[in-house]
């Protein structure tokens, strides 16, 4: 038991900062949250079943066995007094009711894009830029994958010069970081002047 006289615990609480990874199915979203993770990340995948037949387009990664069901959890303490909580969502449009419950209270989000399947990030750059969400796209350089310019991806998404558009390699630490330096740069020039 404490006395009066002791010390009170001066540790300050940190802030923490809420950073969703979104993007289609297959894109890489659980493998990023992984490598840039400090704590092993909580993830929800799970084994593919007969039941996911005809519901989950497997075109261009039919030999994914595994799905995200609800999210991935990372974190990533910057110093004592701020840590970063990576929320992973689930990619597949069975789970998109989960996404505003996720979205709520982030400071910005990852659009993963994975060329082979670029139509599967439409839905996720439409919800960020429906409410106002900062958001970059990582397009993530898979191995068999043909590889196209950071110009030609911000064409074919149709998303203006404001959002960042990069190359990353999911799998990779040092990429993973990058893309989450180039998001907190990002919010932080989209805050007006003044505020």
């Amino acid at each position: 038991m404490a006395s009066n006289d002791s010390e009170p615990d001066t540790a300050p609480i940190p802030q923490a900062l809420k950073i969703l990874i979104a993007g289609g199915f297959g894109a890489g979203k659980t493998t990023l949250v992984g490598s840039v993770s400090e704590i092993t990340p909580l993830s929800t995948e799970e084994i593919m079943t007969e039941a996911s037949l005809g519901v989950d387009d497997l075109k261009g990664v039919e030999a994914k066995t595994t799905t995200t069901v609800a999210l991935d959890f990372g974190r990533i303490t910057i110093n004592p007094e701020l840590v970063l909580y990576l929320f992973g969502t689930p990619g597949q449009q069975r789970f998109w009711f989960m996404w505003d419950e996720l979205a709520t209270g982030s400071l910005g989000a990852v659009v993963l894009a994975d060329t082979r399947r670029l139509d599967t990030c439409f839905p996720s750059v439409d919800f960020f830029e429906r409410r106002g969400i900062p958001f970059v796209v990582a397009v993530n350089c898979f191995d068999d994958a043909y590889s196209y310019s950071t110009e030609e991806v911000r064409d074919a998404l149709g998303i203006g010069a404001g959002v960042p558009v990069l190359l990353c390699d999911a799998r990779e630490r040092e990429s993973g970081k990058e893309v989450l330096v180039t998001l907190i740069q990002h919010v932080v020039d989209s805050v007006p002047a003044g505020v």
